[in-house]
């Protein structure tokens, strides 16, 4: 008969005439119980299931003990809350959240390993620059259904079909400290770097593509975004489509197809002299009106134009003749839209339709914060593939802000702040025959809105 051991208890300082003492006797503890709530999303949506089916698998059933399924759901889980490397799950594979998450509370072929995943495991699957079925790399992932997924989980994401909606394009850097493949020094960034290309609609990601950055901001944009409106108008076919980005963007062929395809868009226009000389007596009245009042001061042109050699057509051009205390900052955008539309005035296209892009810059900041900018691995399809598990994280963090958070304080919160305010919650966990009891904190100040959450998950995703 075994001999029952008492725990080993650590004696601090006594405390008002109470002793203090530590032990590790707590049993089961995590400090992620609130990502309870985004697996009750990804049930809700199948994103895990869905993203699992966009990879190829080529081992041998019969000695298989994590599913892909399995994987990209560690990985995906592992950045919403926080954890980068991969090193990470080496712990996290005992984590009772994540084996609640992945639905795996045992192993099923080997008693000698844990229910999830390890580092190496998880390598193989994300890092092996040799892959298409090498040795040690059996399982890919097929990009363009991945491509396809994000617009359908948008598509999903809408009970009805909106009159009208505005993708936002744009790029960025992402810095490289190693010989990675496809890696350029970029004269704007002054940096060795990527140049991954994004599509937003709102909140929503619809496109998260990695790139070298010696391709102009505008590559590849032209077969993104028709992409993109073709599955969109599948579905939706009366959508009126409105392309907004910056002066990167502006070049003939993209706004050719738009204008080809029935789509609108409104592009920054990089200002020269002759654009400059269209905005004279604008930019005097503007300084007029400056000197006046002390405040900065506006004044909107609304005229045709086309350059001298690269466009083929003569387009609406906005032109903003703005001074402020330090001077005069003339901007300029370009667009399809027609002057007919009240609500597209001169003022209210630049100031309330362009001026908004600057929420898709928040939104590229939001899937840093989920390591989208880690481009760690050596090649440039697992460095995709590091975007693309940041981009199904996002997408399971901005679905609970959507559906769970919406009437609550966290409706706008940004990825961090939901992270740790709900996410990252302590817990002791009881198992027995019958349940999983997270034993959470009753002094947790946001314990109202968990359980807000859970019961707007519950009610939205009742019939998945």
């Amino acid at each position: 008969m075994q001999t029952e051991c008492t725990p080993k208890l650590f004696e601090f300082e006594a405390v008002e005439r109470r002793s203090v003492v530590a032990g590790f006797d707590g049993g089961n503890i995590t400090s992620n119980a609130g990502a309870l709530l985004l697996g009750q999303v990804d049930r809700g949506v199948g994103l895990v299931r869905r993203f699992a089916d966009c990879f190829i698998d080529r081992r041998d059933p019969r000695y298989v003990e994590h599913q892909v399924e399995t994987l990209v759901g560690q990985r995906i889980f592992g950045l919403a809350l926080g954890y980068e490397d991969l090193n990470d799950h080496d712990e996290l594979r005992k984590d009772p959240t994540f084996a609640v998450l992945a639905g795996k509370l045992s192993p099923v072929l080997r008693t000698d390993c844990e229910p999830l995943a390890g580092k190496s495991t998880l390598n193989r699957l994300e890092h092996t620059s040799r892959r298409h079925a090498s040795k040690y790399h059996k399982i890919d992932c097929d990009d363009a259904q991945v491509d396809a997924l994000l617009v359908d989980l948008f598509l999903e994401a809408h009970e009805r079909a909106p009159r009208e909606i505005v993708l936002d394009l744009d790029n960025t850097d992402i810095p490289l400290h190693g010989e990675q493949e496809g890696r350029f020094f970029h004269g704007y960034y002054k940096e060795y770097c990527y140049l991954p290309l994004y599509v937003f609609c709102g909140r929503h990601l619809l496109l998260a593509r990695q790139r070298r950055a010696n391709v102009a901001g505008c590559d590849g944009a032209v077969e993104a975004i028709a992409r993109i409106v073709a599955q969109i108008r599948q579905e939706w076919p009366r959508i009126r489509v409105i392309l907004r980005a910056d002066s990167g963007f502006c070049n003939d062929e993209l706004m050719g197809w738009c204008e080809a395809n029935r789509v609108d868009y409104v592009f920054g226009l990089a200002r020269n002299r002759r654009l400059e000389a269209a905005l004279v007596d604008q930019l005097a009245e503007a300084k007029r009106l400056c000197a006046a009042s002390g405040q900065s001061a506006r004044v909107f042109r609304d005229f045709r134009y086309c350059t001298i050699d690269s466009w083929n057509r003569t387009r609406r051009v906005i032109g903003k003749a703005e001074h402020t205390l330090e001077g005069s900052n003339p901007r300029f955008i370009v667009t399809s839209l027609k002057r007919s539309r009240i609500a597209y005035d001169a003022r209210a296209l630049y100031e309330k339709l362009y001026c908004a892009r600057g929420e898709a810059e928040n939104r590229i900041g939001e899937q840093f914060e989920l390591f989208a900018d880690r481009a760690s691995s050596a090649t440039m399809a697992a460095n995709q593939l590091r975007m693309s598990f940041s981009a199904m994280a996002y997408v399971l963090v901005d679905t609970l802000r959507r559906v769970g958070l919406r009437h609550g304080q966290f409706a706008d919160a940004a990825v961090a702040t939901i992270r740790l305010k709900l996410l990252k919650l302590g817990a002791q966990v009881r198992t027995s025959v019958r349940r999983i009891h997270f034993a959470i904190t009753s002094g947790c100040p946001n314990k109202d809105e968990f359980e807000l959450a859970h019961i707007y998950l519950q009610r939205a995703f009742s019939s998945a």
